[in-house]
């Protein structure tokens, strides 16, 4: 003998006027008992009408906003109902699109939809064959509408408009259009100005910070976002954007604005200019104004710190690391004199990158890190493998900090070199990584 499964069914009825409503059997009554029959012919199978009633009298079926098919929803969102039963299926919803979402719900929940007066049920392979027509005539109808949109605002930013997003810094938005903001758009050609003279997004960046300066404040869901420290990641986003030329892009392409620009060309010519060299050109400008990397860090065979130094031949400047000893007593006094620094700190490079992708390594910082930042292992895994990729986009001094940050020693050593690891160091290491990705991606 075979165990019928009960299923649970709810009966969801509508009617879009409230005309007639009043009478003792109404629409939602006939609807409503045209569906019990149906269930109740289903009793082998083991249906059973659920006590709650889903009635929505007055309400379109052009919106999904009706007390009684949210408190459906809720009740399949809980595992209440195994199978919804309408008279039609315009009684569920009127839009292809709507009803495209309410079945994905009932999908999504392994529940199960009938119309009892069109044959629709998609237990049967022609209610699931129906269904797909619907849905492709539903996708066709989402398509169609995305089109309109995307050719509206195509259109409105040729002409200049402001179409919404975030509003940039030095503006806000004023019947919906971008009105300057005085306080903020001397804050955005500072911006300019000190890139243009600085050519270091980060050198800006950590200037603005020091003046207690802060990202934009804007208001999203009732709370203030945004506020935070500058970052170099931010600053170039702000030299890149072509709001404050006055101008609407829209693909790429640039639109004058209906706003009023805050940077003028000279100014902002004078800025990209800057940004057109490559930033590691723009890093080697700044190299012999900043520590040679490895400084307080690398110590000799005889465990005594070696001295940065460096020379100049045929209008270039070579760097290297000086044995103690050799300063002190000659250089015919030590079995390493100097090493140069360029070798010394790419083979410094090379085995921190090693070590940070080794297994135990990753669990270490892992382990250190997820305490202050939330990451899986899997995000630690990856910025640690970006390690390497990101290093020559740092400008020297951010290159030193970050060595200083992670390493306790370089001991050079007759025949080669050994890292010391700090171990503190890796707890902040993802922390500091994380802005770096952030504005290598941006």
């Amino acid at each position: 003998m075979s165990v019928v499964t009960k299923k649970r069914c709810a009966i969801y009825t509508r009617k879009s006027s409230e005309e007639g409503l009043e009478q003792d059997f109404n629409s939602l009554h006939a609807q409503r008992e045209a569906c019990e029959a149906f269930v109740k012919s289903q009793v082998a199978e083991g249906w059973v009408a659920v006590a709650d009633a889903y009635d929505d009298g007055g309400i379109s079926g052009g919106t999904l906003e009706r007390p009684a098919l949210k408190r459906l929803l809720a009740d399949i969102e809980a595992g209440r109902i195994d199978i919804v039963v309408v008279y039609k299926i315009d009684r569920l919803s009127r839009s292809l699109m709507d009803f495209a979402r309410l079945v994905e719900t009932f999908e999504r929940h392994g529940v199960t939809f009938v119309s009892v007066t069109q044959q629709f049920n998609t237990t049967t392979s022609m209610g699931r064959l129906t269904l797909n027509i619907l849905l492709s005539f539903a996708q066709f109808e989402r398509e169609v509408i995305g089109e309109r949109i995307r050719d509206k605002f195509a259109a409105s930013r040729k002409r200049g408009i402001w179409m919404g997003g975030n509003v940039p810094l030095g503006y806000q938005v004023e019947n919906r259009k971008l009105v300057v903001v005085e306080e903020e758009a001397r804050l955005v050609q500072r911006i300019f100005e000190r890139f243009a003279t600085l050519g270091s997004a980060l050198e800006v960046a950590r200037e603005l910070n020091r003046a207690g300066e802060v990202t934009k404040r804007r208001p999203q869901n009732g709370q203030l976002h945004g506020g935070k420290p500058w970052t170099k990641g931010a600053v170039y986003k702000v030299l890149a954007n072509r709001v404050y030329r006055g101008e609407a892009v829209h693909k790429g392409v640039a639109y004058p604005g209906e706003h009023a620009p805050i940077v003028d060309g000279a100014l902002w010519n004078r800025a990209h200019a800057r940004l057109a060299t490559p930033a590691r050109s723009r890093a080697a400008t700044t190299r012999t104004n900043v520590p040679m990397l490895l400084k307080g860090l690398i110590f000799g065979p005889d465990g005594r710190p070696m001295s940065p130094t460096h020379t100049r031949r045929r209008g270039r400047t070579y760097c290297y690391y000086v044995a103690r000893a050799a300063i002190e007593a000659g250089y015919d006094t030590a079995p390493v004199t100097t090493v140069p620094a360029g070798d010394v700190e790419a083979a410094v490079l090379a085995q921190l990158q090693h070590l940070l992708t080794t297994p135990e390594m990753i669990a270490r910082v892992w382990a250190a890190a997820k305490a202050r930042v939330p990451l899986s292992e899997a995000e630690v895994t990856g910025l640690l493998a970006d390690f390497g990729s990101l290093w020559p986009e740092l400008f020297p001094a951010e290159q030193t900090r970050l060595l200083q940050l992670l390493v306790e020693r370089v001991d050079i050593l007759e025949d080669g070199l050994e890292l010391r690891l700090k171990a503190t160091g890796l707890a902040s290491l993802v922390a500091e990584l994380r802005p770096h990705k952030r504005s290598h991606a941006a």
